[in-house]
């Protein structure tokens, strides 16, 4: 136990900030041109799910603007709100202001030289970084000096993680001599912290199903959002899986061993042998940058598809609102009934997707680190 709290406790140290920065970075430039520059009209089908500089409330819960005069309002205000920058009446920018919640921009610059806007999916990763350090630097506290751990809450989050260890981590990258069911396996070599070889790949693992969960359980917060819905966030996720496993690999084979090991053993010799890893060389190089590159197109393929269901299914409500007042009952009843159906579907879509990505950056690592 004495091992997994020390692991558990380098998750939040390293590689999650890592993978938060990420994240960031990515949403700063990719998200920034693609929910603002873009100019998206109100008719977007996907608005919902798009990454904004305010969060959507219900009405009632603001007043609108408070602005009195146009030329106290921020160019990015104009900007987030589809409004252009000149010929907007302050009547246009209070009125497109009720029922959202602005982020503070400290960063955006003037229109002439303009900044960095902070968006909701940037606010929600900071979230997700800290609900992380507060559990799992509590768990890691209760964890050390081999103590059990005691409390449902943190039993929770400690069984999660032994799960992934013990289902996905050690059996999936195994011992030093792992070769894949290509020769005898030998016994299993103990680490000095009397763990398993493959704990040592624990804290980026971990980081990845943890900063995934959490990030997708927060698209059912009402206003709240999956940043995991968005290309530019698992884009980045996927980048860093990528790197990740270039640089166990390395760290095992070198960087000529690495690049070697990508080349499969075809049993054949002289120049037959150069001939053919020749030609495999490039394909498997080019297919190791794809799997990565299909982390990404997996989880926002996922969490974007439930979205746009919900999306849909609400969306059958205001069609029928054109019909008789009988056709929008049923309607109605029925597409919130789908939507409840869909949301809970949805809290087992983001358990699995976050342990999917997680198995899959295992098993990535797994090929890394073993020569083939």
């Amino acid at each position: 136990m004495n091992a997994t709290g020390k692991a558990v406790s380098s998750i939040v140290c390293a590689r999650l900030l890592q993978k938060f920065l990420l994240g960031v970075v990515s949403g700063i430039r990719l998200g920034f041109v693609d929910g603002y520059s873009r100019r998206m009209s109100a008719e977007d089908n996907f608005h919902h799910v798009r990454d904004f500089a305010y969060f959507e409330v219900p009405q009632f819960l603001t007043a609108g603007g408070n602005y009195t005069d146009i030329a106290d309002v921020p160019w990015h205000v104009k900007a987030v709100l589809h409004l252009p920058q000149t010929g907007t009446s302050v009547e246009q920018v209070n009125s497109a202001l009720v029922g959202k919640v602005m982020i503070p921009q400290p960063f955006a610059g003037s229109y002439s030289n303009q900044g960095i806007l902070i968006t909701k999916f940037m606010v929600l990763q900071v979230v997700v970084l800290v609900m992380c350090l507060v559990i799992f630097r509590g768990l890691a506290s209760k964890a050390k000096a081999g103590r059990p751990v005691r409390g449902r809450f943190w039993n929770f989050w400690e069984a999660m993680a032994l799960a992934i260890r013990d289902q996905v981590v050690r059996p999936t990258i195994g011992d030093d001599h792992h070769d894949h069911g290509h020769g005898d396996q030998g016994p299993v070599k103990a680490v000095p912290t009397g763990g398993h070889p493959a704990d040592k790949y624990l804290p980026f693992v971990w980081s990845c199903f943890f900063y995934v969960l959490l990030c997708n359980l927060l698209g059912a917060v009402p206003s709240l959002g999956s940043a995991t819905g968005n290309i530019n966030v698992t884009g980045a996720l996927a980048l860093t899986a990528f790197l990740a496993s270039f640089l166990f690999g390395v760290g095992v084979m070198g960087v000529g061993g690495f690049f070697a090991n990508l080349i499969p053993d075809t049993g054949m010799t002289g120049a037959g042998a150069v001939a053919m890893g020749c030609l495999m060389f490039p394909i498997e190089l080019l297919g190791f940058v794809i799997k990565h590159s299909i982390l990404a197109l997996r989880l926002f393929g996922n969490l974007m598809g439930g979205h746009a269901a919900l999306g849909v299914i609400l969306g059958f409500i205001g069609q029928a609102a054109k019909g008789n007042i009988a056709l929008w009952g049923v309607v109605t009843v029925g597409s919130v009934l789908g939507q409840v159906g869909v949301g809970i579907l949805e809290l087992l879509v983001a358990v699995l997707q976050a342990y999917v990505f997680s198995f899959l950056a295992t098993i990535f690592i797994a090929g890394a680190v073993h020569k083939h």
